[in-house]
């Protein structure tokens, strides 16, 4: 009688779902997946819970697979020599294969006062918090948003159209991903909207108290609430349990996904570095990368040579409140060009990624193995042949 392989997911996001529902094709291939909460949050909703929404919470039975394990649970240790995971409640649960996809969450903020009267919005519960935090105050109340990211954009035109009266803190510019044409586009609807924003080398936060934002060059804003969205990091599970990672946090992969210290652990998605190169946080590239660690997985069980990963992108959609978007183009290799979707176009393409990237999960639940991404990055592999050259050069050099 053949042995079942037990595969253990750590985290519940896009990544995580779709590598856990993937790996459901094969019948002698058990799969267990581990997240702190007992739903699905769909991330790229949470600027919307300053509203009040609850768009972005899912049940789990819409997105995964009747086979797949839930395990409410937050991983405390992984123990790859025993192959096992030391859980926060107690208890272990072994593996034959591990998928690192820890997802990321807030940076810390690492600016005075910041962690004790700012708000982040990185995940469900601090959304929450921030909405209780926005309920409360007055109308009139101003708010602060820091950080000129998506997340920041996205939260600072939600908060507007509500009403608000808001200050977008940018640091150095807004939308660094952005192309200087379609930031100045989309800098004109929040205009419209009524949200100042402020730029350039004195518009970083160097403090921040209960009522007031301090920037660099020695300006102090009035702020009834600070909301905080400068940043991303991931959480230090890899690091905590002695696995190679990047300077943030990542799990060091080679590009099949494979852990460099550990051919039984795989990582995706936010958390992943393949090759010390990680691809840009976001949902864009966690289905696909969730969906590559499991075919990984796969071909190690039925002892084949699992495939380099090839994923490529296609822009950035930014919501500008409930009537406008912009969608910025880019090429395969995510470098972003003077391309842009704007006006109802872009508000369908907008809500349509919601539903997309739902309706993706759960197909991918219903017949796993179908889900395919047709963007591929041509220029990964030059990127990876200029590193490879250049390392022995800086080896030489350190001798």
């Amino acid at each position: 009688m053949a042995q079942n392989t037990e595969v253990v997911v750590i985290g519940g996001g896009y990544a995580g779902v779709m590598a856990a529902n993937r790996l459901t094709q094969r019948e002698d291939v058990t799969v267990t997946l581990i997240n702190p909460r007992p739903v699905f949050v769909h991330r790229i909703r949470l600027h919307q819970a300053v509203g009040g929404s609850q768009d972005m919470i899912v049940g789990y039975r819409e997105v995964l697979a009747k086979g797949v394990r839930l395990v409410v649970d937050t991983a405390a240790r992984i123990d790859a020599a025993e192959r096992s995971l030391v859980l926060a409640a107690g208890g272990t649960v072994g593996y034959d294969y591990l998928i690192y996809a820890v997802g990321s969450g807030s940076a810390d903020p690492r600016v005075p006062g910041a962690a004790e009267f700012a708000y982040p919005i990185a995940s469900l519960e601090e959304a929450q918090r921030l909405w209780s935090v926005l309920d409360a105050a007055p109308a009139t109340a101003a708010v602060t948003v820091v950080g000129a990211g998506a997340l920041g954009i996205e939260t600072a035109a939600e908060l507007a159209e509500a009403g608000r009266t808001v200050t977008l803190v940018c640091g150095e510019v807004l939308g660094p991903y952005l192309h200087p044409r379609v930031r100045r586009s989309i800098a004109k609807r929040l205009a419209k909207l009524g949200v100042t924003v402020l730029e350039g080398p004195d518009a970083r936060v160097t403090a921040v108290t209960r009522d007031a934002v301090r920037l660099g060059g020695g300006r102090e804003l009035p702020s009834g609430v600070t909301v905080w969205t400068a940043g991303f990091s991931v959480p230090d599970l890899a690091v905590r349990s002695g696995l190679s990672t990047d300077g943030l946090g990542r799990l060091l992969t080679d590009e099949t996904l494979t852990s460099v210290d550990d051919v039984r652990i795989v990582a995706a998605g936010d958390s992943a570095a393949p090759s010390d190169l990680p691809l840009r946080m976001s949902c864009q590239a966690a289905g696909p990368l969730g969906a590559h660690a499991a075919d990984t997985v796969l071909s190690r069980i039925a002892g084949e040579q699992p495939a380099s990963i090839d994923v490529g992108f296609f822009g950035l959609c930014v919501s500008l409140g409930r009537r406008a978007a912009t969608v910025q183009l880019a090429s395969k290799d995510d470098t972003a060009n003077r391309f842009s979707i704007r006006g109802r176009l872009a508000v369908k393409i907008k809500e349509s990624s919601y539903k997309g990237l739902l309706k993706h999960l759960a197909d991918e639940a219903r017949k796993p193995g179908s889900h395919t991404w047709p963007f591929k990055d041509d220029k990964r592999r030059q990127l990876l042949e200029a590193k490879r050259a250049e390392q022995p050069a800086t080896a030489e050099r350190a001798a």
